[in-house]
């Protein structure tokens, strides 16, 4: 059983010291990792673990024990009239987490102090916003943790309560459906599983895989299906540890052998027929931003979900939740600890569950794309039509074919800098000197974009994100077409110009820094932009009050403090045609 205790840390100390008492029906688990702290205990044959929740960017335990589904909610808080706005965000994330039972536990230091209509009072509130958030099954205790008033025996200091203890409510609590063994088939195929290769051999060694069973039951002979893929097999072997079995439940690590010999990646799930997951590349989802760097939608992150990742990109904040209240506000980014509702796209199609069917399916993270750092936690709600809907329509002549035709390479010439680098002006000298090799060239330039393809975003970076992420779908068609496009933009963010690169294949990108010393941008200044950012009249102006990251490994590299813009454009067409 797995519960999340919601309270402060004093009563969370108070709360597991008590189990400690010699004569306490709650007995700490042999995994404790202190006198005065209990991550579990077990009441009578059934243990409780205590799952850590997802607050101030503190995901590692959740991670580590595998599994985030919590069955009961513990709230502990005081017998004041006024809500604790920490509790209520901690209930929104027990609950998001599969809680199903609710105990609220109202802590008086002396219980007789505690009147009833005080008890009711504090009851109703917290009973609202709990019914609004979604819960069903919710109950009230008056309590004393100092003094052991209702959390293990029943208290005779207040004739006005006579229902059952904590620990009652704990042993009432039945699993409902959360018994996986009883869920559908659901293998997920992982790398990390160390089992001697020996010991389970197939006919053929290459035939042996190894996954764990999130939920259901495998049988020797089930007909199974391979995910995303769809592919259908008869398993043939079942190994658990060393020996061969011919049944394997949720939870178990094991190893498998199949009829037809199939790829099968780390990533992958092996489904029952009858009830598999649902494959898609794009979702609605829950979403918990867990860092200090604010999420921006059409950003690039890393998505792991069942041991694989993938590239993700947020492509709607449908909402944020307010966590005080549970209104639902309009946002165009993510902070620290927000909780929200997001569309998110993937790069392929991955396996899935609905996280409340299960939740080791239905789980993922955001990570950032180089550290690999979590940034965001998410449970998968449901795929979008659109995901099942729209396909990829094949045509007859094809990017080589237009190519051909125009004998040339398709290629995008990413130039960024600063405002005032020379990126447009060089970029145009470019274009003349390839038109006069009869090269067919586009440029795309960044203050043309905007007065029609773009002229709906400003300058904030949500916008500057999704102003790139236009401009390189826009040159990926064009170089689809065969053309040499020329790209004249700030692009200020390292991530999105790697995902502007993404979208190319090996050769295609070049990226062009056009390295101008600020000073120097700034003396230029032939738009008035620098003066009017320094005065305050132009907010969000890169360099100024906005960051420039600089490329880490340009194609090449630009330093118009050094030559001309007819020197640079020579030095880039030289560039050019030695790397076709």
């Amino acid at each position: 059983m797995r519960f999340a205790l919601c309270c402060n840390d004093a009563n969370k100390k108070q709360f597991f010291r008590r189990l400690h008492q010699p004569a306490s029906q709650m007995m700490p688990a042999k995994n404790s990792i202190s006198k005065s702290f209990a991550p579990s205990f077990w009441v009578g044959h059934r243990e409780f673990i205590s799952v850590g929740l997802m607050v101030c960017g503190y995901l590692r335990q959740p991670i580590e024990q595998g599994s985030l589904r919590v069955n009961i909610a513990i709230a502990i808080i005081d017998a004041s009239e006024e809500l604790n706005l920490k509790i209520l965000r901690e209930i929104q994330l027990a609950y998001l987490m599969g809680a199903d039972y609710f105990i609220f536990a109202v802590n008086e230091l002396h219980i007789g102090h505690l009147k009833e209509s005080k008890f009711k009072k504090v009851s109703e509130k917290y009973r609202a916003f709990a019914q609004k958030m979604g819960a069903e099954t919710i109950h009230f205790i008056p309590v004393s943790i100092l003094h052991d008033d209702n959390i293990l025996h029943a208290s005779k200091k207040i004739p006005w309560y006579q229902g059952p203890t904590l620990l009652k409510h704990l042993n009432n609590y039945s699993l409902r459906d959360n018994d996986y063994s009883k869920k559908p088939l659901r293998i997920l195929i992982k790398k990390d599983i160390q089992v001697k290769v020996e010991a389970c051999e197939a006919d053929n060694p290459s035939e042996t895989y190894f996954g764990f069973i999130a939920s259901g039951i495998l049988n020797k002979g089930d007909v199974v299906q391979i995910q995303p893929r769809g592919k259908k097999n008869v398993v043939t072997r079942v190994f658990l540890l060393n020996n061969e079995v011919k049944t394997a439940t949720a939870g178990q690590n094991i190893s498998f052998a199949l009829q037809e010999s199939i790829e099968i990646y780390t990533g992958d799930i092996i489904s029952s027929i009858d009830a598999a997951a649902e494959v898609a590349d794009h979702f609605e989802a829950t979403l918990i931003w867990l860092s200090d760097e604010s999420l921006l939608p059409g950003r690039q992150y890393g998505l792991k979900i069942c041991e694989q990742t993938v590239t993700a990109t947020v492509t709607n904040i449908k909402y944020e939740v307010n966590t005080n209240n549970l209104e639902h506000l309009p946002a165009t980014n993510l902070r620290f600890n927000s909780i929200s509702c997001c569309n998110i796209k993937t790069s392929k199609h991955i396996p899935f569950d609905n996280f409340k069917d299960n939740n080791w399916t239905g789980f993922f993270t955001l990570l950032h794309q180089k550290t690999n750092d979590v940034l965001g936690a998410g449970f998968l709600r449901f795929a979008l039509r659109r995901s099942h809907n729209i396909y990829i329509q094949n045509t007859d002549i094809n990017k080589a074919a237009r190519a051909n035709l125009k004998r040339q390479q398709p290629r995008v010439i990413w130039f960024t800098g600063l405002s005032g680098s020379g990126k447009s002006t060089i970029a145009n000298t470019v274009e003349k000197k390839l038109h006069q090799l009869g090269m067919h060239t586009y440029i795309l330039d960044g203050d043309n974009i905007r007065h029609g393809l773009n002229k709906d975003l400003g300058f904030s970076d949500e916008d500057r994100v999704e102003n790139i992420r236009r401009i390189a779908e826009v040159a990926r068609l064009m170089t689809d077409a065969g053309l040499i496009v020329l790209t004249a933009f700030i692009s200020p963010f390292r991530s999105e110009r790697q995902m502007a690169r993404e979208l190319f294949s090996d050769g295609e990108f070049i990226e062009v820094f056009v390295d101008t010393p600020i000073e120097l941008a700034e003396e230029r200044d032939p738009k008035g932009l620098y003066k009017k950012a320094r005065n305050g009249e132009l907010k969000n102006f890169t360099g100024i009050d906005s960051p420039y990251e600089k490329p880490d490994n340009p194609e090449i590299t630009l330093k118009t403090s050094q030559n001309s813009a007819e020197e640079l454009a020579i030095q880039l067409c030289n560039f050019l045609q030695n790397t076709q």
